[in-house]
């Protein structure tokens, strides 16, 4: 299979995560991997179907990424597929960037205040390129598989940090 999944666990709600995960003005500042630029353009917050774009940068060359929102449930998944357009034409991508939220052994807001006091949450990150155009060219040759492992695990301490903060 092609795909990689990390997992932490966050002292947060659901909720709170995806609040964060489908704003992408929020996603440079948690991208573990230094590539997103920002400046996104698009509906915020994302629902599903949702199509946006992100600045992007790889070996010094800037671009925009195109993303859709391809899975979403409320509170619990949230997935993307991002493409290299040109003149509306999708010449590279298909991988998938997905999250999903699972509450830790009931705990969530275990002390029954409504704010997420002594939630903890599973949050799993995959990156999927199962779907990709011209997977071995643009992902594994490249060496994304190998790179992506670490650089997600540093996304998801910045979604702990950007919860707290």
């Amino acid at each position: 299979m092609r795909a990689i999944s990390v997992s932490r666990d966050i002292v947060a709600t659901p909720r709170e995560l995806f609040d964060v995960l489908r704003d992408p003005a929020r996603h440079a500042e948690l991208d573990g991997s230094g590539m997103l630029r920002g400046r996104p353009q698009g509906p915020s917050p994302l629902g599903p179907g949702d199509r946006f774009s992100m600045g992007m940068a790889q070996a010094r060359i800037a671009y925009r990424s195109v993303n859709v929102v391809v899975e979403y449930e409320k509170d619990r998944l949230i997935a993307w597929e991002t493409w290299g357009e040109f003149r509306g034409r999708r010449l590279v991508g298909g991988q998938r960037w997905r999250y999903e939220l699972t509450p830790v052994n009931g705990t969530e807001d275990t002390d029954g205040t409504g704010d997420g006091g002594g939630s903890t949450t599973r949050v799993t990150h995959t990156f999927d390129w199962s779907r990709a155009r011209l997977p071995r060219l643009v992902v594994e040759l490249p060496g994304y598989p190998r790179r992506m492992g670490p650089a997600m695990a540093t996304t998801l301490e910045r979604l702990a940090a950007a919860v707290r903060g």
